[in-house]
């Protein structure tokens, strides 16, 4: 179990996707989901996306949940695309949870009724359907009548820590949670997707997280350049504490090594499942038999001063 040390930190995310094609590519067409988002905790101090070859047409927008997504079109031929994103980011501490809505009975944490207008979307089932009885009666071990939401969520991350052992290339993009609950493995993917179907199969909101983990190196040895990944987590909604914070806050938490998000995890963007906020997606034109991806990510902790 890895934890942060309450300290505000600042790192530098560099994050190297390469697309290798047996053929030339006419024509690719992406959007990245590489910036890491704004929000009370986390702060973007600097930011740049380069793609190589250079596109033809580039532009920056924002999609329903408020990520920031970066479309290109590439014209140029070509047999390898490169796509790079650097950011320098500082995040905060979480707050204290020892008291106020977290320690409520989880049953007080459903949004609706004018609590939580914007959480209500994410109570829903995706398409096709997630939450199967399996996977209720599972979340139902966790969330016993009356136990506060904290309390719940903290056991749920360990049950599913405990319950499914991760196994880098178990499973794909495409896996669904009721493949992984059969096989009992997965990746940091499929976690955050159990943890966010099982909170929804209870009237609970959830998100889907995508982002980043600083990790350290073991002692005496040096960090690794590029053996950083992308990580994913899930984030349960929480109540505000008067009428006025209709809002309310997300609380993250991660299975995959069995704690609730701190200043080591850096969001990059939410939704309500992977498919909302993969890294990079596109579409290619070209007779290309075969193709490789690699994946470089490094999170690197700098001084804040």
């Amino acid at each position: 179990m890895i934890g942060g040390d309450g300290a505000t930190r600042r790192y530098r995310v560099a994050h190297r996707t390469t697309y290798s094609y047996s053929q030339q590519v006419t024509s690719s067409y992406g959007r990245a989901y590489l910036t890491p988002r704004e929000f009370p905790g986390q702060r973007l101090l600097a930011h740049d996306v380069h793609v190589d070859p250079a596109p033809s047409d580039r532009s920056i927008g924002a999609d329903v949940y408020g990520n920031t997504t970066c479309y290109f079109h590439v014209t140029a031929g070509h047999r390898e695309l490169v796509v790079s994103a650097e950011s320098t980011v500082e995040v905060d501490p979480p707050a204290e949870l020892a008291d106020g809505p977290a320690m409520l009975p989880w049953e007080s944490a459903r949004p609706g009724h004018g609590n939580g207008p914007l959480a209500v979307e994410f109570t829903l089932d995706l398409h096709p359907p997630e939450i199967t009885d399996e996977v209720t009666a599972y979340a139902a071990q966790s969330l016993t009548p009356g136990r506060p939401l904290l309390a719940a969520v903290r056991e749920l991350t360990t049950r599913i820590h405990r319950d499914f052992a991760y196994r880098s290339g178990s499973t794909n993009v495409s896996t669904r949670v009721i493949d992984v609950f059969a096989a009992r493995t997965g990746v940091c993917q499929d976690f955050a997707r159990i943890g966010a179907a099982c909170l929804r199969s209870h009237g609970l909101a959830a998100r889907y997280v995508s982002g980043y983990l600083a990790t350290d190196p073991p002692p005496g040895k040096e960090r690794m350049i590029g053996a950083d990944a992308t990580h994913a987590w899930a984030a349960v909604w929480i109540p505000g504490e008067s009428p006025a914070e209709r809002a309310g806050r997300w609380i993250g938490f991660d299975p995959t090594n069995d704690q609730l998000a701190d200043e080591r995890y850096i969001v990059a963007a939410w939704g309500r499942d992977y498919a909302d906020v993969p890294p990079l997606r596109g579409i290619i034109y070209t007779e290309a038999k075969e193709s490789t991806i690699t994946v470089a990510v490094d999170v690197t902790p700098v001084e804040a001063w």
